[in-house]
C-alpha cells in the first residue's frame, strides 16, 4: 500500500507515514534501518505493510534488492 511520510527523525529513525485515507500510522527505527533508506523527507511517497496498526515494512519502489521500477 501506498503512503506519505508525515514525520521522521533522523537521529532515532522513527517516523509516521499517512496513509491514502488520512490514517496515521507509525514505524519504529528497526523498520526504518531495515528498508536500507538513507533519509525520509516529509510529503514523500513510500511503500508500506502494515502489521496491526504499525507499520513493519517501508520501502520506496525501484531501491533495493527485488525493486525494479515498473
Amino acid at each position: 500500500m501506498q503512503a506519505s511520510v508525515h514525520g521522521f527523525d533522523e537521529q532515532t529513525g522513527f517516523g509516521s507515514v499517512l496513509l491514502d485515507d488520512g490514517v496515521e500510522r507509525w514505524f519504529d527505527s528497526e523498520v526504518f534501518f531495515r528498508s536500507g533508506l538513507r533519509h525520509l523527507r516529509v510529503g514523500q511517497r513510500v511503500s508500506v505493510e502494515l502489521g496491526g496498526e504499525t507499520v513493519t515494512r517501508l520501502w520506496i519502489v525501484g531501491i533495493g534488492e527485488g525493486q525494479p521500477i515498473r
